[in-house]
C-alpha cells in the first residue's frame, strides 16, 4: 500500500491501517519525544497523544500528506505545548507566592483559597454561559456528560463535523478568555 492509499484508508477510518501505522512509527515518535522529555512515562503519554491526534484529525489529512512528517509535527507541537504550560504554571506559582510575601501565608489561607476557587468557577461558568447556544450545548455535553462528538451529534441532531467546529470555537474562546484573565491577575499581583 502506497502513502496515498494509506492516507485515504485512514481518512475512511480503517482501523487496521491505523494500527499498522502505529506499529510502524511508534518507536520513532517515542525516540523523537525523548529528545525533549526526560521521563519515560511522559514520553509514552506523548506518543499516545500523537496517535490520538492523528485519529481524531484524520479527516483533515490531504491525499498527498506525508504521514511521517505529520506525526513529527504533531509530536513537536505537543512537546512544546507541554513545556510552555509548565513554564506558565511555574510562573504563576512563583508570582502568587512572591505576591503574598511568603509560602506559610499562602498555605494557611484555606478560606481565601476556597474563595478564589469559587470565584474562578463563577468566572468560567459565566464564560460558558456566554457561548452561543449550540456551542454551549456541545461543550456541556462533552465536558459534563463525557459524550463523544458522535454521541453529541446524534443527541443534537447535527453532523459530527458541526460538533467538531462548535467544540473548536468554544475551546478557543474559553482558552483565550481564561488566559486573558490569568494575565490580568498576574499584572495585578505584580503591584
Amino acid at each position: 500500500m502506497n502513502e496515498v492509499e494509506r492516507v485515504l484508508a485512514i481518512k475512511d477510518g480503517d482501523h487496521q491501517v491505523f494500527i499498522n501505522l502505529y506499529n510502524e512509527y511508534w518507536s520513532q515518535v517515542y525516540d523523537f519525544s525523548r529528545l525533549y522529555i526526560t521521563t519515560i512515562a511522559d514520553a509514552e503519554e506523548i506518543v499516545q497523544d500523537v496517535f490520538v491526534k492523528l485519529w481524531e484529525s484524520r479527516h483533515l489529512l490531504k491525499e498527498d500528506e506525508n504521514i511521517k512528517g505529520f506525526l513529527f509535527i504533531v509530536t513537536r507541537n505537543i512537546v512544546f505545548n507541554r513545556h510552555k504550560k509548565k513554564v506558565n504554571e511555574n510562573l504563576l506559582k512563583t508570582s502568587v507566592l512572591s505576591a503574598f510575601g511568603h509560602e506559610s501565608y499562602y498555605n494557611s489561607t484555606s478560606v481565601e483559597e476556597d474563595y478564589c476557587a469559587s470565584q474562578l468557577k463563577i468566572f468560567i461558568d459565566k464564560l460558558i454561559n456566554s457561548l452561543p447556544e449550540q456551542q454551549r450545548k456541545c461543550f456541556l455535553l462533552s465536558r459534563e456528560e463525557n459524550l463523544s462528538y458522535r454521541e453529541i451529534a446524534e443527541r443534537l441532531g447535527i453532523s459530527q463535523k458541526t460538533v467538531e467546529i462548535h467544540m473548536s470555537k468554544a475551546l478557543k474562546f474559553l482558552k483565550d478568555k481564561v488566559k486573558r484573565g490569568w494575565e490580568i491577575l498576574l499584572s495585578l499581583l505584580s503591584f
